[in-house]
């Protein structure tokens, strides 16, 4: 487990954070193709957090991509880097996220955020904010349509429907499992959203969320309680 302090810089207001967001959403990519669904690896990122402590865990969950079996994992626990704020949760969690993807020991490929990337009142959810700093291409499946506007897909799983900020498609509401409610899946960085939901349903073969999510929310999890047992 890796220990990380909050950044020197980081930003301290919701003015800066917002600041931050304008500054490096114009560098979001998303006319590339990325990884083709299924090969290679693909890592599941996600965090935990004791607000009373003042801990935030995160983990990164290293899966191949066609057996989705786990081949790499690792964690970092840090100091909770910035306060509770809608559409800027990424401030919250980024320091930890980024530190835990370095501690793999291997590259982690596409990465899968529990979260959102341009489904995000700025377009810029932490799916994107993480592809942006890394480089890597990434993808948000998130487990609620945040304030965007859908039709319920079809019932078979495949099944999609967009995702709306008026006349804007900026993700998708996904069915992964037939008859069960949709994730709602959105690009990061360096992706295209019909990929995007490729990749979503070869990582739902048995669940509605994918398996890289599942496996970091379960090791991010693990991680908070081992940092906050000794407090």
């Amino acid at each position: 487990m890796t220990t990380v302090d909050i950044p020197a810089g980081w930003p301290a207001t919701e003015e800066a954070a917002r600041a931050v967001q304008d500054e490096l959403r114009v560098r979001v990519v998303t006319d590339q193709v990325g990884p083709p669904p299924g090969t290679g690896c693909v890592t599941g990122v996600d965090v935990a957090y004791d607000d009373e402590r003042d801990v935030v865990a995160a983990a990164a969950v290293v899966l191949d991509a066609a057996s989705l079996e786990v081949v790499a994992e690792a964690t970092a626990v840090g100091r909770i880097s910035f306060p509770y704020v809608p559409g800027l949760l990424a401030f919250r969690e980024i320091p930890t996220v980024l530190a835990a993807l370095d501690a793999l020991s291997r590259p982690p490929g596409l990465v899968v955020c529990d979260g959102y990337g341009l489904a995000h009142p700025r377009r810029f959810g932490l799916a994107s904010h993480l592809g942006v700093l890394t480089g890597l291409p990434t993808i948000g499946v998130a487990k609620n349509p945040f304030t965007f506007a859908y039709d319920d897909p079809d019932a078979p799983r495949g099944s999609a429907s967009p995702l709306l900020a008026g006349d804007e498609e900026v993700g998708r509401a996904l069915r992964t499992r037939a008859g069960v409610k949709p994730v709602f899946v959105s690009v990061g960085h360096r992706v295209t959203l019909d990929d995007a939901c490729a990749h979503t349903l070869a990582l739902t073969p048995r669940f509605r969320l994918p398996e890289t999510t599942r496996r970091a929310d379960s090791l991010c999890r693990r991680a908070l309680q081992e940092a906050t047992a000794c407090h």
